[in-house]
């Protein structure tokens, strides 16, 4: 294969870039957010990544105590919901409600998902379902104003497409959206109220059509995905196959936004692609490639203080985290932390190449090359040799170039280096804090009549992000 070439012209017009995957970011059910160690690697994503909102599942579960029944009579109780919300808006971030799972004094049966056991079931009653709805978001409106409140997203239930999840039929989970939808819109119409926040992206047209028919207020369509949802390996190997399903949801969802609000590299709870650069390399793409498509990109999820199957306490386990149980940024939470820090301008890049893509963007004089080399299972990859030429440059600051590999920005192959441990001492946790930090390297840079030239090496799913920093004025 040919080297990979990529040229920009410098002063060209930039097209906003809107920071659309720091939006929301996903966690586990609510109770982790009653965690001090949760809310610290809460507090450093949002101000190192810029999250806004969080999403998790299970506000409405028995772990959380919002409806009891005892003796006949029905308790209430948000409490603990009100701890996560005051937790959340004291940090800068809100939440993004899933309104999930089923609270037993509700419930129609005794199917659950997770460790946690949570209710998957259809209330038996749906004005019991009403009148919850209706008490917890009036309490929230009262105690927090509507000003706030009507800020927050309300997104009904989790992935009702699955069975897992929904032991109802896809009908029932079309009425219980309309209940949700109107008793919150009672509350206040400025309430925000979305689904179907289905896997795979599916069930959107239908839904659409039945809140049409139905007079069932929707502000959003939400929906997930993975790689492999739905199609065989084979398939799930096409190149570009999440920007064509993400295009796919954008054309059904018209008008109204789309909010993915679970997305990873791979469904699996234990997948030891989460913790390589992989899944960093496939971060930078899907969300370069999702640009103009969506409002909220979602990753799943923001640590490893996680227990929907059992809480794992090996420090590298193949979690969903960006961080682990410790705190330790994967090489994940670094493609993040890249992408928050380049500019909300793009630039037009010509080039092709089958796995190396490039993107520049910019932030006044501030310019950021972004590459990667990925390739989904199944596609041929290669350590690949780029280069690259910029034009009208003007005259070079300082460059520099950072790397998310094997050999960069890698905490677990530092751990894997210490011999694995199966918990971390102090003196490790600082090891594996600087193994995972990204340097910035000296990058040789030519230039030469108003342009520039470089060329790297990029190894398969590595990232590399060159910024070059220009003397003068503010173009």
């Amino acid at each position: 294969m040919e080297d990979a070439f990529f040229y920009c012209d410098m002063m060209a017009s930039p097209v906003p870039f809107p920071h659309f995957w720091e939006h929301t970011v996903g966690s586990c059910h609510a109770t982790m957010a009653l965690r001090a160690d949760w809310q610290q690697q809460l507090l450093r994503c949002q101000k190192q990544l810029g999250f806004k909102y969080v999403r998790f599942h299970g506000w409405l579960g028995d772990d959380m105590g919002t409806v009891v029944d005892k003796n006949g009579i029905r308790h209430y109780s948000f409490f603990n919901a009100d701890q996560v919300c005051d937790f959340l808006l004291s940090i800068g971030m809100r939440p993004f409600v899933e309104l999930s799972f089923m609270p037993a004094a509700l419930a129609s049966g005794s199917d659950t998902v997770f460790h946690y056991k949570a209710n998957i079931t259809p209330p038996r009653d749906n004005n019991g379902w009403d009148e919850l709805m209706s008490l917890l978001v009036t309490h929230w409106v009262d105690r927090y104003g509507i000003d706030e409140v009507k800020e927050w997203f309300f997104e009904v239930w989790n992935e009702p497409n699955l069975s897992r999840f929904w032991s109802g039929s896809q009908s029932g989970y079309f009425l219980l959206y309309k209940h949700t939808a109107q008793a919150i819109k009672k509350v206040s119409p400025l309430l925000q109220v979305g689904g179907p926040a289905t896997a795979n992206n599916e069930w959107i047209t239908e839904f659409i059509d039945y809140c049409a028919a139905n007079n069932a207020p929707v502000d959003f369509i939400s929906t997930h995905q993975y790689p492999a949802d739905g199609f065989d390996s084979l398939a799930a190997s096409e190149p570009g196959i999440l920007y064509k399903r993400t295009a796919a949801v954008k054309k059904a969802a018209g008008k109204l936004p789309v909010y993915y609000t679970e997305w990873s590299s791979s469904a699996a709870p234990f997948d030891a692609l989460h913790d390589q650069p992989y899944t960093a390399a496939f971060i930078v793409k899907t969300i370069m490639e999702a640009q103009g498509l969506v409002a909220a990109y979602s990753y799943w999820a923001v640590t490893d203080i996680f227990e929907e199957d059992y809480f794992s306490s090996v420090p590298f386990h193949g979690g969903f985290g960006l961080l682990n149980i410790y705190g330790i940024p994967k090489p994940a939470y670094r493609a993040f932390e890249l992408l928050h820090n380049i500019g909300n301008g793009q630039l037009p890049v010509a080039g092709e190449h089958l796995t190396v893509d490039a993107w520049v963007l910019r932030n006044n004089n501030v310019y950021s090359l972004l590459l990667t080399n990925f390739a989904l299972p199944l596609q041929q990859i290669n350590t690949e040799k780029v280069k690259i030429q910029l034009d009208r440059t003007g005259e070079i600051a300082k460059a520099y170039i950072q790397y998310i590999d094997d050999a960069h920005a890698n905490a677990p192959v530092a751990w894997n280096r210490m011999g694995s441990p199966g918990s971390l001492a102090m003196a490790h946790i600082v090891q594996l804090e600087i193994a995972s930090s990204l340097k910035r390297e000296d990058i040789e840079i030519t230039q030469q009549a108003g342009s520039a030239y470089t060329e790297i090496t990029l190894a398969p799913h590595a990232i590399a992000c060159i910024t070059f920093e220009m003397y003068g004025e503010k173009r």
